[in-house]
This record gives structure tokens, sequence and C-alpha cells, in this order.
């Protein structure tokens, strides 16, 4: 496992990051959870990602007891807050009172003291930024947050929330977007304002929500037991499967797997060694249903991929990448 620096920061994180967005508290049982967090803590991962929202709140008490016993100070404990986690009108969004209370349940949830570095989930136009960064500051003050992040902020939303951060001394040191050979919406505006503000970036889906292992297949039924299947019928999925489950997509793809193999890959090793290839990712977050897959996406870690490699895929793929900004959050 390779390591880096997160941002501008001190803070040494994994490569390769543990998420576990869909899988823990929902389609994969706590015991399989726990095997494959032993799993990832094996092939060298320390940093883990969560949120308050995942799986209405048990994928944090799954990753938490998935947890227990590890020494605290060896891994990186990350959250998110914003989404809402109940019916109330303070149930969501970057208030004080909502990013405090769920900072509170997201520490019990997750059995710890402190949150290495919490994010901002989304940006909430309905609340003034200045609130929302002071009660991160609060927070970092009191000793629960080491570092602040935001996920699928753009550019200029990024801008001012440094702005504030520099105001207030705290640091503000990451962005979680999503990124992928298919997805680059964030290279024209996003990257370069973070390089210049001292942030870096721990990409989500770079698998592009699994059609990027290739095991979804042109004219063929999505698999029983893949993501696909198990999201069918929910907005997130009707979306996905409007962007990429199709055939000039998934043809595509299929014509990426000769080049994996050229080097000795799998399709999913490619990809995520992909994302890593951008120098201003300091990690990629990886989800898995199995302790199989998280040992062989982590072997992605230190793969360098030479410019004829990183010329074929965007040929084979490019008509299909989409790069606009504006499709940020």
């Amino acid at each position: 496992m390779e390591f880096s620096k997160l941002g501008n920061s001190g803070l040494t994180i994994s490569k390769i990051a543990y998420g576990n967005w869909i899988n823990h508290g929902g389609k994969v049982d706590e015991d399989t959870a726990k095997e494959c967090v032993k799993a990832a803590l094996d092939v060298g991962i320390t940093t883990f990602d969560t949120a308050d929202v995942y799986s209405e709140t048990r994928a944090e008490e799954v990753l938490g007891r998935s947890l227990q016993g590890i020494r605290r100070e060896s891994i990186e404990l990350c959250t998110k807050v914003c989404h809402p986690t109940g019916n109330g009108q303070n149930d969501k969004g970057l208030s004080r009172k909502h990013i405090l209370e769920n900072c509170h349940a997201s520490l019990r949830r997750l059995q710890t003291d402190y949150i290495d570095v919490y994010y901002a989930h989304r940006f909430d136009p309905t609340t003034p930024l200045e609130e929302t960064m002071l009660a991160f500051a609060d927070l970092v003050r009191q000793g629960k947050v080491l570092y602040i992040g935001v996920s699928e902020w753009t550019a200029e939303q990024i801008t001012r929330g440094a702005a504030l951060s520099r105001e207030l001394n705290i640091p503000f040191i990451a962005s979680q977007p999503q990124y992928s050979m298919l997805w680059r919406v964030i290279e024209s505006d996003v990257i370069p304002t973070c390089q210049r503000e001292g942030l870096g970036q721990v990409v989500w889906s770079p698998l592009a929500q699994g059609v990027l292992t290739g095991k979804y297949l042109p004219q063929q039924p999505v698999p029983t037991q893949s993501r696909a299947n198990s999201l069918a019928g929910k907005p997130f999925f009707n979306k996905l499967a409007q962007r990429w489950m199709n055939d000039n997509v998934l043809t595509a793809i299929q014509k990426l797997k000769p080049i994996a193999q050229e080097i000795d890959l799998s399709l999913a090793q490619l990809a995520v060694a992909w994302v890593l290839q951008n120098q201003n990712v300091s990690s990629a977050i990886i989800g898995a249903s199995s302790p199989e897959q998280v040992r062989e996406n982590t072997l992605a870690s230190g793969v360098k991929l030479d410019i004829e490699i990183m010329n074929q895929i965007d040929k084979v793929l490019e008509d299909l990448i989409e790069y606009d900004p504006s499709k940020t959050g």
C-alpha cells in the first residue's frame, strides 16, 4: 500500500481508502462487512470513509463495530454531514444545529472520540456559509474533529469555504468528488482550485458504480448479485442507468479489457490506478461486498500507467467521457 499527504496538511492517508456507502448495513451482512474491513486492514488500508446517511445511519454503526480492537491512532476515520437523517426540519443541511448534533451522533455510532476528516456532504444554499464554517471550527477546537473537508462542492464554493477557513484558522484539506475514467467533471475547475487552496482529492466511485469492472455486458441482463441489481428502481440507479448502463458505454468498456490485460491488471485495477495517476488525487475510495474484492482492487496502489496506456484509454472512451463542470454536485 502506498500513502500520501492529504492536501497541504500533515495527515497521511492510504492511497486506497475503504468506503461503506452501499454495502454496510444494507446489501452485505455484518459478518461479511467485518471480514471486508479486516481484509482492508490486512492489505494496508488505514483510511475508512462513511457518512451519517449511509444505510440510514447503520453503516456508521457497522463500521464502528468492525474497527473495535484496532488501535485508533493507526487509522483515519472519516464521515460526513448534510443529507437528511430524520424527518424533522433540522435533520438535514449544514446548520449549526444539524452539524453539532450529527457529529455527536456519528461519534457515538462509530464508537470513537474524534473524527479525522469531517466532510460537508454537499453544499447547503439555505444556510449561511459563515454559520457552517463556524460550527466546524468549534468542533475542531473541541478536538472532536481534526480536519474539515467537502464533498461535491463546486470550485466557487470551495474558494469561499477556503477563505473562511483561513479567517477561522481551521484545517480545510479535502475534497471528495466523483471521479473516474468516464466522469471527469472536476478536471477543469475543481482540481485547479483545490491545488491553489491546498485541498487534496479523495475520490469516490473510481469504478463508476461498478460499470468499470466490466461485469455489465451489452445486450445482457444485469447480474443478480450485482450492485446495479440491488439498486434497481431507486432514483440513484435510474440516473446511473440513463448515463452508463447502455450498450454504447458497455461495449466500449469491454474494449478496455485488452489494455488492462496488456499490463497484467484486471479492468477494476486499471480503473482505480487511472484515478491515482492524477497528482491532486490523494486517495481513491473503494467499496466491496467480499474480502476478495478488497484484496483485488487494492493491488492498484502503486501502479504507474505510462502515457501510451493513458492515451489508449482516452481513445476508447473519447465520445463517452463527461467533462462538464456544471455537473459537479
